[in-house]
């Protein structure tokens, strides 16, 4: 059977797979091998962002692995399957999506001029976590307004 789908609905798996191809490297990696994903730059050195911050990231490491990335798998799988539980799935990770980017941004900001904080790559995760959160947000209204045709009727 030939499923139609808009470009929209690619757009939406194309990226969630590349955020959790991400999330595997620099968030699962993390918990794993933290100074690895330091040398590929998808987490920051203890000396810029303190031990207690390079905890708060393994922290995030460890949900996004055993809830954010298998419900956004899970996500990804349902809608290429069309059943209700990818849309249900992918809802929740897209909702996760948009918040974590607003607690991390909203973060650094607020620790920037503390003691032992040398963070200083502020405007590429600006743009870089507006742009996921956007995602996150677009992706939830493109599921809201085509959930009846995403999902097979039963």
């Amino acid at each position: 059977m030939k499923q139609n789908r808009k470009i929209g609905f690619w757009i939406l798996i194309g990226i969630a797979c590349f955020l959790n191809i991400l999330y595997l490297l620099g968030q699962t990696m993390a918990l794993i091998n933290y100074d690895f994903t330091v040398a590929i730059e998808l987490q920051e050195p203890a000396k810029e962002i303190t031990e207690v911050g390079v905890a708060l990231n393994k922290g995030f490491g460890m949900g996004d692995t055993i809830f954010y990335i298998p419900l956004f798998v899970i996500g990804i799988i349902g809608l290429l399957k069309k059943t209700a539980y990818g849309l249900y799935a992918m809802s929740g990770a897209l909702a996760i999506t948009t918040y974590w980017p607003i607690v991390v941004l909203t973060t650094v900001y607020y620790a920037k001029g503390t003691p032992e904080w040398h963070f200083s790559d502020y405007t590429s995760y600006s743009i870089l976590l507006t742009l996921i959160a956007i995602y996150g947000l677009w992706g939830l209204w493109y599921i809201f307004k085509y959930r009846t045709s995403l999902v097979h009727n039963p």
